[in-house]
């Protein structure tokens, strides 16, 4: 077995190879940018190399680099995660010339599935359906609005060499086209260093399946079941499970053999993934289209860890060392029900918006789930310390909770790379186990100093439709349509919510009694509570440990003691996890995917405050204010033009993805304040109108 290995990639699948390779008792060299300098990943490691600037063109994504790192070291193989190099066929090849293994599949496999265009080919010779379009060279806009024409729309733009959801643009008219085509280009030049596009019909109400296979050097390929992907945002995954709730057995099985037959065409071996689409329009529900192979690792292999019990980063450095699978397809069975949400670095409150910054505050979620305490013992919540993270609590995490991250409290999450910032991985004997305890961990997930998309996942795993299993691509499109404001909230919870907000304030009034001089002598317990959440107002007493909430008793119990930023309660004997921050005069309470405003006055204070002047904010509507930190890559507008509504204004890029920035309404530019070329920062004013 190989003694030390290169992880040629960052964040959290540096982490996560690193506690494999450490438990197989292999040492490891980890490489980094100026940005990731004191990353976790790079404490973890053995040994860590420093490679260059933060922008990955000039750090992770040059080979001679990495290669001269494990000359440096005398790393015997690398493992190239996701992304970066993980599919280019020239660093593969550089590597064998040094003599330096590559854990990942043979040269021949990443250049014939590895590019898309090569890849829709051969699957073709080999009989495999694949979805109508255009797999040539695309010369310049006016070819990519021809072939759009004759496929007809919708049609969909992809970066040949893209990946994760860069290099992508869904095009429903010749304009759309015009208007994404180039960009497609630019995200795959700068992100993959390929700037070539090809473009296929977009099939309607999709859902989007892959297989993962596994093969070794002695022609042995497995698949390891599904995985369900169609909950996508941009074409960015969000939500994967496995096994999928529409797969059948006789489905699986096709498919797989399918993806089998199609990686033995190419003497494949490591693990793979063939993305596959199921059209919404099939009466029998049961057609398949090949998409495209990802020759790599997948973002998204932690949850068929947790259903088969195979580490697969522990068999593609076994395979890439020689040795042969010690399971057959027989083995392959599926345990359980895991689903996966990535948690991303940007703001679903505001549009998705990306948002860098530091993460003042990074607290995964403990593993463990408050319980009832026996009959006449205290109420003890978990401790927030255990935290399942990684391989580190099994591939299942501890109790079925697993966060995979490279991320700690007082790090940066910067413009240069990924926004993800976790994995939150859960396993349940079911589905709805599995979503539940996602609901549960996400309330626990606390991250502040920059948006996130906690709430919103959270409220994916509550949603109906989610529940029911009927996904598509277009999910969040459909279901959020005019942007997320929040889970909606049950009456039975904004009554719990009332109750908890009712023991914080008085528990905070009673502090504030008992500290000497701090509000003169002989001041009154505050017992009775005006309670308002998002404006509306609720009774609320606490006395003697009975709570009422509109007149109507409750049972809770809590943890909170004054200053806590998040409580555990028992609400009518249903587990709570409430994160609490302080907002202007009151505070914010957060869970089950929403946060509340909340206001808590004395009863006899309460009526003053409809004397009180509400702040009404600026109009801002004449600027084009800049959504995130960014680069200006284009503005399309000068002083005097005249501009309708959504028309394009300005490109921004942000975390390697395109925005395009468009008028609210028309008028005409009275001043341009910044150009191609600028790095903005959020807010700042990019132009304003008339």
């Amino acid at each position: 077995m190989f003694t030390k290995i290169l992880i040629a990639n960052r964040g959290e699948i540096a982490c996560r190879i690193i506690k494999t390779a450490r438990r197989m008792g292999i040492a490891t060299v980890a490489v980094y940018s100026d940005a990731d300098a004191r990353a976790p990943f790079v404490q973890m490691a053995d040994e860590a190399v420093h490679i260059g600037p933060s922008p990955a063109a000039q750090s992770y994504l040059v080979a001679e680099k990495i290669i001269d790192a494990c000359k440096a070291t005398g790393a015997e193989a690398v493992h190239p995660g996701y992304g970066f190099l993980s599919e280019r066929t020239s660093f593969a090849e550089a590597l064998a010339k040094e003599g330096i293994a590559f854990i990942g599949p043979p040269v021949n496999a990443i250049a014939a599935m590895g590019d898309k265009i090569e890849s829709k080919k051969l699957a073709m010779e080999a009989g495999v359906n694949v979805v109508p379009g255009f797999v040539g060279e695309i010369e310049d806009t006016e070819h990519a609005v021809r072939i759009s024409d004759e496929i007809g729309y919708p049609v969909m733009m992809k970066a040949s060499a893209g990946g994760g959801g860069k290099g992508m643009r869904l095009a429903y008219s010749e304009q759309d086209v015009r208007e994404g085509f180039d960009a497609v280009k630019r995200e795959g030049l700068n992100s993959f260093g390929d700037d070539r596009v090809f473009i296929e019909k977009f099939i309607l109400n999709p859902r989007h399946i892959e297989i993962q296979i596994l093969g070794d050097q002695h022609g042995n390929i497995l698949y390891l079941n599904e995985r369900e992907c169609s909950i996508q945002r941009r074409h960015q995954k969000v939500v994967e499970e496995a096994p999928s709730p529409f797969v059948t057995p006789k489905m699986r099985q096709a498919m797989g053999e399918q993806c089998v037959a199609l990686a033995r065409a190419v003497g494949y071996y490591s693990a793979g993934t063939v993305e596959l689409i199921v059209s919404g329009a099939d009466p029998s529900g049961e057609s398949f289209y090949f998409l495209e192979m990802n020759t790599r690792l997948q973002v998204e292999h932690p949850v068929t860890e947790c259903i088969t019990g195979i580490d697969l980063v522990e068999q593609m450095i076994r395979v890439a060392y020689g040795e042969k699978l010690a399971m057959t397809q027989a083995d392959i069975g599926i345990d359980g029900w895991a689903i996966e949400n990535r948690v991303y670095a940007e703001d679903p409150y505001r549009g998705f918006l990306p948002s860098t910054g530091r993460l003042t505050r990074y607290r995964p979620p403990s593993s463990a789930s408050p319980t009832l305490p026996p009959e006449g013992e205290d109420f003890n919540p978990p401790p927030l310390g255990e935290v399942a993270r990684s391989a580190g609590g099994g591939l299942r995490g501890i109790n079925g909770i697993r966060v995979d991250d490279g991320v700690e409290e007082g790090g940066k999450v910067s413009m240069f790379y990924d926004p993800m910032i976790a994995k939150l991985i859960t396993w349940g004997k079911t589905r709805d186990e599995a979503a539940d305890k996602q609901i549960a961990a996400l309330d626990r997930f606390e991250i502040e100093g920059l948006g996130h998309n906690i709430d919103f996942v959270s409220a994916i795993m509550q949603h109906p439709r989610f529940r029911s299993g009927e996904l598509t691509t277009g999910f969040i499109a459909e279901e959020y349509p005019d942007g997320f404001t929040g889970a909606p909230a049950s009456a039975d919870l904004i009554r719990k919510l009332c109750a908890i907000a009712g023991v914080v304030a008085t528990s905070n009034s009673e502090r504030a009694r008992h500290i000497d001089g701090q509000l003169g002598d002989n001041l009154a317990a505050i017992r009775h509570w005006q309670v308002a959440i998002d404006k509306q107002k609720h009774d609320v007493t606490v006395h003697n440990g009975q709570i009422t909430v509109d007149g109507q008793q409750m049972e809770l119990q809590t943890d909170y003691v004054p200053g806590a930023r998040m409580v555990h309660a028992r609400a009518d004997g249903e587990a709570l996890a409430v994160k609490l921050a302080r907002s202007g005069s009151g505070f914010r309470m957060t869970t089950r995917g929403a946060s509340h405003a909340v206001t808590c006055l004395p009863a006899h204070v309460a009526p003053l405050s409809a004397h009180m002047i509400e702040k009404i904010p600026p109009d801002l509507s004449k600027f084009l204010i800049c959504p995130m930190p960014g680069l200006i890559t284009a503005v399309h507008v000068g002083v005097g033009d005249k501009v309708e509504a959504g028309q394009p204004l300005a490109i921004i890029e942000a975390m390697k993805m395109e925005n395009i920035l468009r008028a609210e309404k028309s008028g005409t530019v009275k001043s341009v304040n910044a150009k191609a070329g600028d790095s903005l920062a959020v807010d700042a004013i990019i132009l304003e109108m008339e």
